[in-house]
């Protein structure tokens, strides 16, 4: 589900036009919160939504669904008695209305997404049909033996973290095993099914540990972090990038993307950050660094400080090169401009990931929470980032795009005296080389013009040459007498003297 922009929409983008030269990439902090008004923050998976009124229109959605299916059930139910009392008639009614009671059935089972059977039956051939999808994809031996020790020193430090809480700690760890074999045997259910589960499951435990067990709000979000560590290290293979969704073709378009994007520059995107400055370089560095390392976490938090840490780094980079603080205003495009330059391995996997099985209160509010919704707003402003956006025209966007050309490179008299020797000649390169690759271009394109010409002037003679001889055509006459020799009638050539010799004389 894609997350609605209005900061993107033609109208606001011609406002901000308007006001500044910033173009397309301007966010407020109330275009981050829950459409619906509640002041928590939104979320792209949520349609704008956040957990806790994303959960609510959930339920009602799920209800309406729920109540659809159970008359569609009924009715079918009631046409199927009916067309079999019809049946009774006559054999040839029997078939014609069997004919269409089957058509109309299978069309409404068509039409429905989700049927009765779905939500309260498992289906044990597609449970099996999967379990032999996974037999035959499981890891290999040596990542499997490396993700049970992680998992067993995951559940010792869970272990030794409880037995500070004495008796709620042992109630959490019952609830937390009672979770473990649900989910277990829920392995047949939808990603969103399993996630509403986690969703529930996180609610109730924070609920005890306040109302029931009394602990202090403080130590109510340590345990609730190591309860999400704990559980979702055991759940990790079975949730993240599961292949009942079309989370990696997500991931595929959005690689995909970013590398055909892979020649926007910092000035089309407004990025307040001078890469020259090696203290701002190193900020950069670290930022995609971070970005790249949160697909190798598994826990939904430890995602979570990554892009943190990311952003973060982007604000320092920022301060460093305005020598002021950074604003809102700054820190997106900054944000897009690394997720081009990083390029992030399964990128919506691992923000699908996080949105269903983290923690509900670290994304509604917090730093965390806001900078994930502005990761996700970098990502959906990359998908939909066209010419306007980089206040480009249409024709050099599509040229871009297509790799015909790139835009054009700083000139080398525009650098600043800091800039060292080496960049500066590098700068040169590129730019003798392109005209070198211009003029390489155009001599191809002369050749291929001269060709043409040559093949054009030759067919052309050919053509006047036959239109002459068909005009004129060739009289070829009978092959005439071959002329004699001046001398051929003195008969008596070989009676001549013989030609005079050299003759030496002593003197």
């Amino acid at each position: 589900v894609s997350l609605t922009l209005t900061l993107f929409s033609p109208l606001n983008r011609k406002k901000m036009n308007l006001k500044s030269e910033r173009r397309g990439i301007h966010v407020d902090q109330s275009e981050l919160l829950c459409k619906k008004g509640c002041g928590y923050y939104g979320n792209p998976a949520w349609q704008g939504f956040c957990s806790k009124c994303w959960r609510e229109e959930y339920h009602k959605a799920r209800q309406k669904q729920i109540q659809e299916d159970w008359e569609l059930a009924e009715r079918l139910q009631r046409e199927e008695e009916e067309a079999y009392a019809s049946s009774q008639s006559t054999q040839g009614a029997q078939s014609l209305t069997f004919s269409k009671f089957e058509e109309k059935k299978t069309n409404e089972k068509t039409r429905k997404v989700t049927t009765v059977k779905k939500f309260f039956t498992a289906s044990s051939r597609a449970g099996a049909k999967k379990a032999e999808i996974q037999e035959a994809k499981a890891p290999s031996p040596s990542i499997n033996r490396q993700a049970s020790i992680e998992t067993d020193r995951v559940s010792k430090e869970f272990i030794e973290f409880l037995k500070t809480y004495h008796k709620p700690g042992q109630d959490i760890y019952k609830q937390c095993k009672l979770f473990l074999d649900a989910m277990n045997h829920k392995r047949e259910l939808s990603i969103e099914e399993q996630s509403e589960c986690a969703q529930d499951f996180y609610q109730n435990v924070a609920d005890k540990l306040q109302t029931r067990w009394k602990v202090a709000p403080e130590k109510v979000e340590k345990a609730m972090d190591q309860i999400e560590k704990y559980i979702m290290t055991r759940q990790y293979k079975y949730v993240f990038c599961p292949e009942t969704t079309d989370d990696e073709k997500k991931d595929l378009a959005v690689q995909k993307r970013i590398r055909a994007l892979h020649w926007v520059t910092p000035q089309m995107l407004c990025v307040p950050v001078n890469e020259e400055i090696p203290e701002v370089s190193d900020m950069v560095v670290k930022a995609i660094t971070d970005i790249i390392e949160m697909d190798s976490k598994r826990v939904p938090r430890d995602k979570l400080a990554c892009i943190t840490k990311c952003s973060k780094h982007i604000f320092n980079a920022i301060k460093i090169t305005k020598n002021e603080p950074a604003s809102a205003d700054d820190f997106l495009p900054t944000l897009i401009y690394i997720v081009l330059k990083g390029n992030p391995p399964r990128l919506q996997s691992n923000i699908q990931y996080i949105t269903r099985f983290c923690n509900p209160s670290r994304l509604m509010t917090g730093e965390d929470g806001y900078y994930f919704t502005n990761l996700c707003c970098a990502v959906a402003f990359i998908e939909k980032l066209d010419a306007q956006s980089l206040n480009l025209s249409q024709e050099d966007f599509d040229r871009f795009m297509t790799g015909q050309t790139s835009p054009k490179k700083q000139e080398p008299d525009s650098f600043s005296p800091d800039v060292c020797l080496g960049v500066k000649q590098m700068c040169k390169s590129l730019d003798l080389l392109s005209q070198l690759n211009e003029r390489q271009e155009r001599i191809v394109s002369e050749a291929k013009k001269l060709e043409k010409d040559l093949i054009d002037w030759t067919d052309g003679i050919t053509k006047e040459v036959e239109d002459i001889v068909e005009k004129y055509p060739l009289e070829i006459k009978p092959k005439s007498q071959a002329l004699a020799a001046i001398d051929s009638e003195n008969v008596e050539n070989d009676k001549l003297p013989p030609p005079l010799q050299p003759q030496v004389y002593a003197g």
